[in-house]
């Protein structure tokens, strides 16, 4: 089973990532969720028991959105894993701001290798193949615990395939180290630059520093992606108008790119295209449900449910999240991916705050 996934991976990789209508989508998506749904029943007893004690019925399963989902912060304080132990390569943890477990996602070296292959065909549709000079609004001490990944250190490891010379902005104390990144953009004033890291750490120790000790630095363009983090931000009323312009102003790149992801469904990454919209790709898809977990109409704000065909060493192909958002439109947005276009509008209110920029101050 876990052959024919990877191969019906292998084979979409042959397409475009945004290439699919509404009906070939589907079909795709419950195709691969069925396969998902079996190797993963047949190879981790917990999702099996699970799956029994709510009656599923794979037979009677018909529709993508009958397909069962777990919690995210199923994986806080159980092990789910469908491959042997001995075949364990890497493990990812997810961030938390509360002092509450994180999650513990366990992949294989087949599943990292078709996470990092998804991830460059998605973000190349949105910034070329071209490897970009790189700078990393974080600290290079972040990557020391490369066998256990954090959601900063996995980010990190996974952009930087898209960049070269990677250069990281701040010291180990998080602190700006401004002769390094003033050396960046004189280096590279005359040609295109990625700039990477999460959302809350490039505004407070990167905009916010150079702006607060008015540091004169060249003007570059390029890209800046960015993600998590929001939370705080909100609090103190940014947005992400206020944060694009910011980022213009202080170091003069137009093309801010917003990205929405979690480290249980690494690989299947949804980036915002130029009309601020975010999409979904061929690997992954959205739904959005109430409360009581019924299904939202669209441009009707709900609980964000995220489904993924990349997950085979562990279960978190079909996650309930702790996000609010909602669905735009599908196959018709004018920057011409198809796809669903959708928003994310923060955490539920009274759910622990996850933390995707793992904790800061």
């Amino acid at each position: 089973m876990r052959k024919v996934i990877l191969k019906r991976l292998n084979k979409l990789i042959d397409f475009s990532p945004f290439s699919m209508d509404r009906n070939k989508k589907r079909k795709n998506v419950q195709e691969g969720l069925k396969y998902l749904n079996k190797l993963h029943y047949k190879n981790c007893i917990d999702y099996k028991h699970i799956l029994d004690a709510i009656g599923y019925d794979r037979i009677k399963t018909k529709n993508l959105e009958q397909y069962p989902f777990l919690h995210v912060d199923i994986f806080k304080n159980n092990d789910l894993i469908s491959i042997k132990k001995s075949k364990i390569f890497k493990i990812m943890n997810s961030s938390g701001t509360s002092g509450a477990n994180t999650s513990k996602i366990y992949l294989d070296k087949e599943n990292a290798k078709i996470q990092t292959k998804i991830l460059k065909i998605i973000v190349s549709d949105f910034i070329g193949e071209s490897r970009m000079p790189m700078l990393i609004i974080d600290s290079e001490s972040t990557l020391k615990t490369r066998g256990n990944f954090s959601a900063r250190t996995a980010g990190i490891v996974g952009f930087s395939i898209f960049g070269k010379d990677q250069t990281f902005a701040l010291n180990d104390q998080l602190k700006l180290n401004v002769k390094v990144v003033k050396k960046f953009f004189q280096k590279y004033i005359n040609q295109p630059v990625l700039v990477f890291g999460f959302t809350y750490l490039i505004w407070e120790k990167f905009i916010k520093e150079i702006n607060r000790f008015h540091i004169k630095l060249p003007k570059v363009n390029g890209f800046l992606i960015h993600g998590g983090g929001w939370k705080k931000l909100t609090e103190k009323k940014i947005d992400n108008t206020i944060f694009k312009k910011k980022v213009k102003e202080t170091i003069g790149i137009e093309n801010s790119i917003n990205y929405y992801g979690m480290i249980e469904q690494t690989g299947s990454i949804y980036l915002e295209c130029r009309y601020g919209f975010l999409h979904t790709s061929i690997f992954s898809d959205i739904i959005i449900r109430r409360p009581n977990y019924s299904l939202s109409s669209q441009k009707e704000r709900g609980i964000v449910q995220t489904i993924s065909l990349l997950p085979t060493s562990y279960p978190g192909h079909n996650l309930i999240s702790d996000d609010l958002g909602e669905i735009i439109a599908e196959d018709n947005c004018k920057c011409g991916r198809l796809g669903k276009t959708f928003l994310i509008h923060g955490r539920i209110k009274k759910t622990e705050i996850r933390g995707c920029s793992d904790t800061i101050g």
